[in-house]
């Protein structure tokens, strides 16, 4: 105080009240729940790349089955289990509808005389090297190794098919074989790509080659057009102006043999697929090709796979959002009101909990037998699924009940409807959502689970589930080591689990309310 009264008279200054000093205005804008959670949600890198990957798994289930051309209902059993193939990668070893063979001669040769006739190679280009052990390793064509079959073919449908031939300069039917021609072993005598001499060899066909090792055709041939025969030849074919035969007369192909009112013709299976869907279905199809290969049912697995995808995404979040509602009213009654009224609630969801989910969905198919195997699993999930979420929404409500702003809106006259939706429902919602984030995948699992087991059968029109994709594909993969029918649908779920989980870790942070603001 003493130094204070010694201060010198010069010291002191009138301040200028245009310079006087005020506290300045904040120039941040304020930041609402939502955006901050959202902020803080952006800052999990993890959750973000999951959220992208989910965003991507319900374009493809959305997108796709509207994009390809075949539906979940096609089947074709002579594409059954083919391999995934790209035309980007036709020229490649990598994605061509081939796979890596090894065989011997006997093998070989069938699937090498397929190309020597129709020009369709099933050995991939006709290569093959010979291994130290003597067989032959080729790249094997999943789409050309059906090779011919045979068609019954109305005159009408026979007289079509040479048309498309003669608009088209496109082989499809091919000289046909005499019974007496064809392979004695029962499980060959009606396999069409034995178009050469055979013999039966240990019960098994093999080919008779010729001194240069080539096969011997056997092709029914005839000597006359006359008219009575010539409707039955094909029009553009080599040899409709008939050959010369060792003995010097001209000889014809026979491309049909009748049967009753009908033709059994020969015909190159590839190209009668493009000619079927092309001119009689015209669904679109243009040509057999499979991106991610086909089941063991001869259905295309990427529109069964996105189909499936699709309907495991619209059920979850139907029977997640109605458990959620049911379940969110419930749990926030027991925990506001407390007392008697939680025990007598808390009572019931202990029955309900105690019955299994099995016992629950069994009793279902046995009384509702006759009912839509979706409307059952809706039931089944909705009646024990909102157990969880109505615990979880009571926990929070029993947590801010007693929290001094509650106490506050009920000191200033708030009436129970308001501080239960509006303050404390507010501060319940991140754990009720990251909970409703993990109960999707939850229920997708078990959807999964349930028709994979054969408890559910979803698959049915135009209606497939992944679950029943998977077992397909087990099987398939069991009985002939064919692993793309596991493995797409597999990664499919496999990634969709990954996801929600890290998904869902995010929501929690984010909608954290003890976090708001937070920079961390």
């Amino acid at each position: 105080m003493e130094n204070a009264t010694n201060i010198p008279k010069e010291k002191f200054q009138f301040a200028n009240k245009t310079n006087l000093g005020h506290d300045q205005k904040f120039d941040t804008k304020p930041v609402s729940y939502l955006h901050d959670a959202f902020k803080r949600f952006c800052k999990n890198k993890g959750s973000v790349v999951a959220a992208i990957i989910i965003l991507m798994l319900i374009l493809f289930a959305i997108i796709v089955p509207f994009c390809t051309q075949y539906t979940v209902a096609y089947t074709d059993v002579n594409f059954k289990n083919t391999l995934p193939k790209s035309n980007l990668f036709a020229n490649t070893d990598f994605w061509d509808g081939c796979e890596a063979k090894e065989m011997g001669e006997v093998d070989y040769i069938y699937f090498y005389a397929m190309g020597q006739e129709t020009g369709h190679y099933a050995v991939k280009n006709q290569k093959s090297s010979i291994t130290e052990d003597g067989l032959y390793s080729f790249r094997l064509d999943s789409y050309q190794k059906n090779g011919c079959v045979y068609k019954s073919l109305s005159p009408e449908e026979y007289k079509a098919l040479q048309n498309y031939q003669d608009e088209t300069g496109i082989q499809v039917i091919f000289p046909t074989t005499a019974k007496s021609d064809r392979p004695t072993a029962l499980q060959n005598e009606n396999n069409a790509n034995y178009y050469y001499k055979t013999k039966t060899v240990s019960g098994k066909t093999q080919a008779v080659l010729d001194q240069d090792g080539n096969v011997i055709p056997v092709y029914r041939q005839r000597l006359t057009t006359s008219a009575a025969t010539d409707a039955y030849d094909s029009i553009r074919i080599e040899g409709e102006d008939g050959f010369t035969g060792e003995d010097g007369k001209q000889y014809y192909y026979v491309y049909a043999r009748i049967e009753s009112a009908t033709y059994e013709v020969r015909v190159n299976y590839y190209e009668y697929y493009i000619y079927y869907h092309t001119r009689i279905a015209k669904d679109g199809i243009t040509e057999p090709l499979f991106l991610l290969g086909t089941t063991a049912n001869g259905q295309d697995l990427l529109t069964c796979l996105a189909s499936g995808a699709r309907f495991s995404f619209l059920f979850a979040i139907a029977v997640a959002a109605v458990n959620m509602f049911v379940g969110a009213i419930y749990g926030a009654v027991a925990g506001y009101y407390g007392g008697k009224i939680d025990l007598i609630l808390e009572r019931i969801v202990d029955i309900l909990s105690a019955v299994p989910f099995m016992i629950v969905i069994t009793l279902l198919k046995y009384h509702m037998a006759t009912s839509s195997p979706i409307l059952i699993l809706f039931i089944a999930f909705f009646l024990t699924g909102w157990i969880g979420m109505s615990s979880t929404t009571r926990m929070q409500f029993y947590r801010y009940k007693n929290q001094e702003y509650v106490l506050a809106a009920r000191t200033l006259g708030a009436k129970d409807r308001r501080i239960m939706w509006k303050h404390i429902f507010p501060n319940a919602l991140g754990t009720l959502v990251t909970s409703c984030a993990l109960v999707i995948p939850g229920m997708i699992y078990s959807e999964v689970s349930l028709s994979y087991l054969g408890i559910i059968n979803l698959s049915s029109g135009n209606i497939t589930s992944v679950g029943t994709l998977i077992e397909t594909g087990r099987e398939a993969l069991a009985s002939k080591f064919v692993l793309h029918g596991v493995f797409f649908p597999t990664l499919f779920l496999v990634l969709l689990m990954l996801s929600f989980n890290l998904f869902g870790n995010g929501l929690r942070d984010a909608f954290n309310p003890s976090l708001r603001g937070s920079e961390g």
